[in-house]
């Protein structure tokens, strides 16, 4: 027999399959508007803004919660007051990937009804983008000493900046809403995409859109809204157009 080689076989080494990381969860900012002293609209039954707004948000909250795909979280928890300028801040400070600031309007006209969804503009769209914006924005300025009229440049300096940073990421945003609205059944108002100078809506950074749910000075509206099986049904239509905003591909800054 011939001698056996000197050289040991080389050990046949097992291939290893990277292990796939998961992506790490988008954090969304939901923002219930106005409470504590400032209870927002006021229904003709007497329905305060903040009460529907946070049952909504809540219930938005659980529903996005469900998977671990998001890590959500609420402007305020309860019933107290957040200035405008904090909202915005403590979304900054969370690194949040999309920010939804949730409302319910009041309007002159009692007949009119139904949701209608807000980013962020200069311009107005029209009148009463602008005047909701400038009713909305009144805590904008508080505890500052700027006098009753305060000069509005800060707030066009910080508009700029964000049409700058992630205007067609929040357009594309609230487009995503009003479709999913209507395919929902959910009552639009015309022309339902509007634009305003909303305040907190001005990071530069953060996608962000501000929905009204429908008008409180409507009675068919606000009862609907205080009817948690509609606030369900709304908290749904909002899950659907989170879900197919980051599916459709976002060009969202942070990995």
């Amino acid at each position: 027999m011939g001698a056996k080689s000197s050289l040991a076989s080389p050990a046949v080494k097992k291939s290893r399959l990277p292990i796939p990381v998961p992506p790490r969860p988008k954090t969304i900012m939901l923002d219930p508007g106005h409470g504590g002293a400032d209870p927002g609209a006021l229904g003709v039954g007497g329905t305060q803004e903040k009460r529907v707004v946070i049952a909504v948000a809540r219930g938005l909250q659980q529903q996005l919660q469900q998977g671990g795909r998001y890590r959500v979280l609420l402007t305020r928890a309860g019933d107290s007051f957040v200035p405008l300028r904090e909202r915005v801040a403590r979304a900054e400070a969370a690194k949040a990937d999309l920010f939804l600031s949730i409302h319910a309007d009041s309007h002159p006209d009692p007949d009119v009804r139904g949701a209608s969804v807000y980013t962020i503009s200069e311009e107005a769209s029209d009148r009463e983008a602008a005047a909701l914006a400038a009713r909305e924005n009144r805590d904008m300025f508080a505890g500052m000493r700027l006098g009753a009229q305060p000069d509005d440049s800060v707030t066009k300096t910080l508009v700029a900046m964000a049409q700058r940073g992630t205007g067609n990421d929040s357009r594309r945003f609230a487009d995503t809403i009003v479709h999913t609205f209507g395919r929902s059944g959910v009552r639009l108002l015309p022309r339902t995409h509007r634009e305003a100078g909303f305040a907190v809506l001005t990071s530069p950074d953060i996608p962000a859109a501000l929905v009204e749910l429908g008008y409180l000075s409507n009675r068919y509206d606000e009862k609907l809204l205080t009817v948690q099986q509609h606030q369900v049904a709304l908290g749904r239509a909002l899950r659907a157009s989170i879900d197919a905003y980051f599916g459709a591909g976002s060009a969202t800054r942070k990995a």
